[in-house]
């Protein structure tokens, strides 16, 4: 792939790709499309699991096939994104046991292999799963919404760390953290890559997560209202872009806050959580059902739509191919024109000297 202009990343390095952007696990309905899309513009495209309510054994066997499909659209290196779930007394949960050992398992086919090149794990901490994970070849991303988390995330084995700001869309973090606070306190904790997630759409986000000491960008709401989100219905997209700004709310999702739209499903989850007359299990499997009929179905209103805080800056669909490159290219100017306008002391001493009819020395 012949790359525009670009911002050299160690991540791309690791990871094999051109464009340090990544798009954000999203799901649980497949993103099959988008993610081949993403890592064929360049960037690095993630494979979403089915729901967490899934049986274990036909919902790994669902996530193959989407991992098949996937490789099938690409040449390129793709990441897949699965939930760590714990019981009390720390055990791994059965779904997350499950997902990552069907992706051990796939990348044993070559195929396979070539192109899957990343495991991204979030909610609980890494290291329940570590030992599925070590030794299959597979760089393992987490994400986490605290300086703390990343600090054990690394030491418990991750390669990357993905820090999500609060105004990231889907779940979110108990104790929020805003991006701009967030991304600079791990950069500065942590001795690996880490990819800059929540409230980023073109250049200038892009632009301040480098210059915020980021080796990446990972973008899911961007992503979702695009061209190539093929698998999800038009309308979910179409709801993106009618957003206002603070349209957004959060609500008590599997793992605390989710970051959402509006919808009467929400409110549905909310009274039924209140009511008390549902099993975990059944909540659990109620909202998997709404999310993926908003997603497949485009059920706007009884559906539960994840979105990010930046939903109400977002004004058009666009083409992943073009927008990878350019958005790249935008931050590269931007950061051009800025060290453009960078006055050296001195400098900027003599000239206003020289404005006010003083000699400077």
């Amino acid at each position: 792939m012949t790359a525009g202009p670009n911002i050299s990343s160690r991540f791309c390095d690791l990871v094999g790709i051109t464009y340090p952007v990544v798009q954000e696990g999203l799901g649980p309905y497949k993103t099959v499309q988008l993610a081949a899309a993403v890592s064929n513009a360049g960037g690095l495209g993630t494979v979403s699991i089915p729901g967490i309510s899934e049986d274990p054994a036909a919902g790994s066997r669902k996530l193959r096939g989407y991992l098949e499909q996937a490789c099938a659209l690409t040449d390129r290196p793709l990441a897949v994104n699965i939930p760590v779930g714990s019981a009390s007394d720390g055990a791994i949960l059965p779904f997350s046991a499950a997902y990552i050992s069907a992706v051990v398992e796939a990348v044993g086919d070559p195929e396979i292999a070539a192109r899957l090149k990343v495991i991204t794990t979030s909610a609980g901490p890494p290291g329940v799963v570590r030992p599925l994970i070590a030794g299959s070849g597979l760089i393992h991303m987490h994400k986490v919404g605290g300086t703390r988390q990343a600090v054990r995330a690394r030491a418990e084995g991750a390669d990357v760390i993905i820090a999500s700001g609060f105004e990231a869309g889907g779940h979110t973090h108990a104790r929020p953290v805003h991006t701009f606070v967030l991304g600079p306190s791990v950069a500065q904790a942590v001795d690996c890559p880490v990819v800059l997630a929540g409230g980023i759409r073109d250049g200038a986000g892009v632009a301040a997560a480098f210059a915020l000491g980021a080796d990446a960008v990972a973008l899911g709401t961007r992503f979702v209202a695009s061209y190539d989100n093929s698998d999800w219905h038009p309308a979910y997209a179409q709801r993106i872009l009618s957003a206002t700004e603070a349209d957004d709310i959060t609500f008590m999702a599997v793992y605390g806050p989710s970051r959402a739209l509006p919808s009467r499903g929400v409110d549905e989850l909310a009274e039924i959580e209140v009511s008390g007359t549902m099993s975990v299990a059944q909540v659990t499997a109620w909202k998997d059902d709404r999310l993926i009929r908003a997603q497949r179905d485009g059920e706007m209103d009884a559906g539960i739509l994840p979105a990010g805080q930046i939903s109400g800056a977002i004004n058009d669909l666009i083409h992943v191919a073009e927008f990878v490159p350019r958005v790249m290219a935008d931050a590269v100017e931007i950061l051009r024109s800025l060290q453009a306008r960078t006055l050296v002391a001195d400098v900027a001493g003599r000239v206003a000297g020289v404005a006010e009819g003083v000699a400077v020395q």
